[in-house]
């Protein structure tokens, strides 16, 4: 009888061992959100007047996203960091919190807005007036994203680079 006692003990300890590298895998099993452009919207870019805030003016950039989950089960997106570039240049960091619910093997399609400040970044603002009088200008978003997959965790992933395209010029 007190071998058995040793037994269910030494498996119940062995059982509890391998909780936290079972929890592990599945964190590790979790796919990355995957994002592209949404094709049946324009990415776009409006200046934007001087202002207290902006003091040489701006622009605002909105992207188009359609963010897909690859996985089997939902998940909530809860952030996105990083930064954005037009035409190669620094223009903005990014630091969205956005609770975003994914559905298994589901996708959606969300606006992403940002600000820009000419006097943040002055030699963005010539590129944008080359924009203004009929090109398109490259952007990239590069980060990491998080995710709370409930029981399989809260995975990050990244930095990487989720999503390229063009923005053009809004009058």
């Amino acid at each position: 009888m007190h071998s058995h006692r040793r037994l269910a003990a030494f498996a119940a300890l062995a059982t509890l061992a391998a909780i936290p590298a079972a929890c592990a895998t599945l964190q590790n099993a979790i796919q990355a959100p995957e994002f592209t452009m949404a094709s049946d919207r324009s990415s776009e870019i409006r200046l934007l007047g001087p202002s207290i805030a902006r003091p040489l003016g701006g622009a605002e950039v909105r992207v188009w996203a359609r963010v897909h989950n690859p996985n089997a089960f939902g998940f909530t997106l809860t952030r996105l960091a990083g930064n954005v570039t037009l035409d190669d240049e620094p223009a903005a960091d990014i630091d969205l919190p956005l609770g975003l619910p994914l559905q298994a093997s589901g996708d959606t399609i969300i606006p992403i807005n940002l600000a820009i400040s000419f006097a943040d970044i002055p030699d963005l603002a010539d590129e944008i007036a080359g924009a203004f009088a009929g090109q398109t200008l490259d952007y990239a978003l590069r980060g990491t994203l998080a995710v709370d997959a409930g029981p399989f965790g809260q995975p990050s992933f990244g930095p990487s680079t989720w999503l390229t395209g063009e923005v053009k010029v809004v009058r």
